[in-house]
């Protein structure tokens, strides 16, 4: 948001926050959160520069597009167990893997 329109909102009594603040997340939880967004994230840009579909991921890790599509969406019920056995899938080094939780500019919360 910009800075201008953010001051004229406080001055008319409105609050402004990130998504975070509006649920409540602890730090710890807002972390938890951050890292499976960059696993998923990195999960999706790894299979399109493989030129990979969705399904034919799910084929290599024998499971469902419907899965990988909730995989890379960062859907709560999949795990980071799940997140970083799909990037060594796809080839993602242990180097690449502290890249992308290391990532900066991800989708954040």
């Amino acid at each position: 948001m910009v800075n201008a329109k953010r001051r004229r909102l406080v001055a008319k009594g409105w609050k402004v926050g990130d998504a975070a603040e509006f649920v409540g997340l602890t730090d710890g939880e807002r972390a938890y959160v951050d890292l499976k967004v960059r696993l998923a994230d990195g999960v999706r840009r790894r299979r399109q520069e493989r030129g990979l579909t969705q399904l034919a991921l799910a084929k290599a890790l024998h499971s469902s597009q419907s899965r990988v599509a909730k995989l890379e969406a960062g859907d709560p019920t999949v795990s980071l167990d799940l997140l970083i056995r799909c990037l060594i899938a796809l080839g993602v080094s242990r180097r690449g893997l502290a890249r992308i939780i290391e990532a900066k500019g991800g989708r954040g919360v």
